[in-house]
């Protein structure tokens, strides 16, 4: 069994992004690591370059700035690194995920137990979304409680936008992946960067989604959902997270937008009924 892992990162260093860390997480448990690397307005490249691991190969591309149409820029940067994975299995990871070290060994099994099952095509995690800072995470059928990171390269598949793909069958349709779960988590710590770095990045990338940025602020948030974070996090990105203590505490006079009373009407269903009812791009078999 062959396991490529692949990634795409532009400006990652301006930006915040904890992309070394995320890399060299998944390191020892594959066979090669494509990164298709933006053209850059830091030192990205140059990071990437300095990890100097004989299983990195580096592609580098520039973005079409003329697509503006829902991100689909980042479906297209994506699949050119996927495109170029030799392996059995193509492991997906975004600049602000890590793996714990931990779960590395069960991550490989499960890509062992499914190789050889045409019925698997994909492999998914839970996820933590850490929010505010690293003592803090988002609970809510409006963040995705799950994901599928891992998909056969056997599988005709392409990316919509940079979260998630399509199989496309016989007919040509675009499906959900047919998917088993890893039994571990992915930790995503994109909302843990300053609130600098996130509005630079608005700045940045909405003009992929055909918007103006958004202005970023941590406190304009649901308190109900940020949950405390009592396990450890992965050794490899603990010097990068912010040092707060204590859950984040956001603007109790925040109202509100009708999205997140919907997702807390949700929340009430889902202990009513004993459902998870957040959004999954997969078909869990």
């Amino acid at each position: 069994m062959k396991i490529s892992a692949f990634t795409f990162i532009k400006n990652g260093e301006i930006l915040g992004y904890p992309f070394i860390q995320s890399i060299q997480s998944i390191l020892p448990i594959v066979d090669e690591f494509v990164i298709n690397v933006g053209q850059s307005e830091d030192d990205t490249l140059a990071l990437i370059q300095s990890i100097n691991n004989p299983k990195i190969r580096i592609i580098q591309s520039t973005w079409n700035d003329n697509m503006h149409d829902r991100g689909y820029v980042y479906g297209q940067q994506k699949m050119i690194a996927q495109f170029n994975c030799t392996g059995d299995w193509a492991f997906y990871i975004e600049g602000d995920e890590v793996y714990h070290e931990d779960d590395l060994d069960k991550i490989k099994s499960s890509m062992q137990m499914h190789v050889d099952n045409p019925n698997v095509e994909a492999l998914v995690f839970d996820f933590y979304h850490f929010y505010g800072n690293a003592n803090s995470y988002l609970d809510s059928p409006g963040w995705y409680r799950s994901e599928a990171r891992i998909i056969k390269n056997s599988v005709r598949s392409y990316a919509p936008d940079g979260l998630f793909w399509l199989v496309l069958g016989s007919n040509k349709k675009g499906r959900y992946p047919k998917a088993k779960h890893t039994g571990a988590r992915c930790y995503h710590y994109g909302w843990v960067r300053s609130e600098e770095q996130m509005n630079l990045k608005s700045e940045k990338v909405q003009k992929y989604w055909g918007g103006e940025p958004v202005r970023i602020d941590y406190s304009q948030m649901d308190q109900s959902i940020i949950k405390e974070f009592s396990d450890t996090h992965p050794k490899i990105v603990q010097d990068w997270l912010p040092k707060e203590k204590g859950v984040y505490q956001a603007n109790p006079n925040y109202q509100l937008t009708s999205k997140q009373k919907k997702h807390r009407l949700m929340i009430k269903l889902e202990k009513l009924l004993n459902v998870e009812l957040s959004k999954k791009h997969y078909k869990l078999i």
